[in-house]
């Protein structure tokens, strides 16, 4: 796992989730399709940021293809959805994912819904939370082959104490603030794809690419 950027001052990363680890998932189709390549199609936005699809899409292809697997250009997908009448996200999630990967002669679709993306703001903390979904489709048959669900946050008031309180409010405000004013999704972002792609018995298996392949 690659190591998390540093978080602005006074800034603590938390993953949420439960205390126990997930039951681990059923890999047997996910084995029987022996997928080489992956198609990753646009992503659905179900915020109000409207800059989170392109900067998430933005930190999905390098971890795919450190998993084994070769990885379509994003920009190079777009442009050919748009040929195909397919310029918007939510159409192309409801297309057919047969007929989306064998636009490309993909092995696999993989989706991602962003279902939240922002801060929120608290006088002397601001909470930032990303959350997304993310379901593999075989090319061939459409069935999915692999899912799920993530969130990560950080707080920018869980820093250490300078011992005196009044100097600690002023802190926390004004990291609060900054924090408001420029949120740095892009590392939960990361951290996010991280867990839910790499995480043993939870993510993607190793792909033909990677000498350590799961078999």
């Amino acid at each position: 796992m690659r190591r998390l950027p540093v978080l602005p001052a006074a800034a603590a990363l938390a993953l949420s989730g439960c205390a126990t680890a997930p039951p681990a998932k059923n890999y047997d189709a996910f084995r029987a399709a022996d997928i080489h390549s992956i198609l990753v199609v646009p992503v659905v936005n179900n915020t109000t940021n409207i800059e989170a699809p392109s900067l998430f899409l933005s930190t999905l292809p390098i971890p795919l293809a450190e998993l084994g697997y070769y990885v379509f250009p994003t920009h190079m997908v777009a442009r050919v959805l748009e040929d195909e009448g397919l310029s918007d996200a939510d159409l192309v999630h409801q297309a057919d994912p047969v007929r989306l990967c064998g636009l490309f002669g993909a092995d696999s679709v993989l989706y991602v819904t962003i279902e939240s993306w922002a801060a929120k703001y608290l006088v002397l903390n601001t909470s930032v939370v990303v959350s997304f979904d993310y379901v593999l489709k075989d090319g061939k048959t459409g069935a999915t082959l692999w899912s799920e669900h993530r969130t990560a946050q950080y707080s920018s008031g869980n820093g250490s104490s300078s011992g005196s309180p009044l100097v600690d409010l002023v802190a926390m405000a004004v990291s609060a603030a900054v924090a408001k004013a420029s949120p740095d999704y892009m590392p939960l972002a990361r951290r996010a794809n991280d867990e839910v792609l790499s995480t043993p018995g939870v993510g993607l298996l190793h792909g033909p690419y990677r000498p350590d392949r799961d078999r």
